[in-house]
């Protein structure tokens, strides 16, 4: 019996899931890539050969896609096939002459420490006014309370927006995150979040919102179809929020205050490991790219105020 090509995929993204716990986000990624392979590529997954899927790269080049996408479909591709020779589909694994695009990685964006104060003394601000509705009060403590935490743990917006209702309510100092993979880390809490959690918990009992409160397990709930608050709806609000306050919208997301609490940590004399295992990175060579942020700020702030440089501004008196 042949293997169809969508049930290869179908056999892969199970093995993915079973095996490696991937999240959601992950397997739709690789279903993503792969069924664009099967779409394109007329061959069978079973027998194509390498020759093949050069073919299909160099399609994507002629479709004028970016170096870094084609290179994380390149990426799903070998797993796949990897999979395909590993369990016995093939016999050989044509993948592995595939050759990724040389690209350039670039450097995240990030905000100084007077933005990212600004940004979260602006939402302190608007959390402690009176709304005009207790569902406007909610939305705006649930807020401060969000960049408050994302700030001082450095945590990946889906791990944040999942925390469990029982985080605000632990008096140690770590908080334990389920990271990518099911991997378990353990990330030190300022008594500021800590403080700001538990008053938005109160907040919300007194209130009642959302509708079945305490029948749910997280600890920012919403009545939407996922049970709690979405990092789509917090990434709109930051947007706004950076606006209001005079910041790029455009350059604040929940991923560069993320990018913010390494930085910062490194630019202050943090060990790279101890951040590495703060960011939940498996590969320290991720972590890194922060320290390339820094060398790159050295050099400016010496381009820009050594006396013998072409571009020395003297301070006024």
């Amino acid at each position: 019996m042949t293997l169809a090509n969508h049930q290869a995929i179908h056999l892969f993204l199970d093995s993915l899931s079973a095996e490696k716990g991937a999240s959601g986000n992950t397997l739709d990624a690789y279903q993503r890539d792969l069924n664009d392979l099967n779409e394109t590529m007329s061959e069978k997954f079973e027998t194509c050969a390498t020759e093949d899927l050069r073919a299909y790269i160099g399609e994507l080049s002629e479709r004028g896609l970016a170096a870094s996408s084609v290179a994380r479909k390149i990426s799903s591709i070998r797993q796949l096939f990897r999979f395909l020779y590993r369990d016995g589909y093939r016999t050989d694994d044509p993948s592995t002459a595939l050759k990724a695009p040389k690209r350039s990685r670039p450097l995240p964006k990030i905000l100084t420490v007077q933005e990212v104060d600004r940004l979260i003394e602006a939402a302190r601000f608007n959390a402690s006014l009176e709304g005009p509705t207790p569902k406007r009060q909610v939305r705006a403590m649930r807020l401060y309370v969000l960049l408050e935490l994302l700030y001082a743990t450095g945590l990946r917006v889906s791990e944040l927006v999942t925390l469990p209702a029982s985080a605000a309510h632990m008096d140690g100092q770590f908080l334990s995150v389920v990271g990518k993979g099911n991997k378990e880390r353990l990330v030190p809490l300022s008594d500021r979040a800590k403080e700001a959690m538990r008053t938005y918990r109160t907040m919300l009992k007194a209130t009642g919102l959302p509708q079945g409160l305490n029948a749910q397990p997280w600890l920012f709930p919403s009545s939407g179809e996922e049970g709690h608050y979405t990092r789509q709806a917090f990434a709109r609000e930051m947007k706004a929020l950076a606006a209001g306050v005079g910041l790029d919208a455009g350059s604040v997301s929940p991923h560069v205050l993320r990018h913010a609490f390494a930085s910062h940590l490194l630019q202050n004399g943090a060990n790279l490991r101890a951040v590495q295992k703060l960011l939940g990175h498996s590969d320290i060579s991720t972590t890194q790219i922060y320290t390339h942020i820094l060398d790159e700020r050295l050099i400016e702030l010496v381009q820009h105020h050594h006396p013998l440089s072409d571009d020395f501004e003297p301070d006024a008196d």
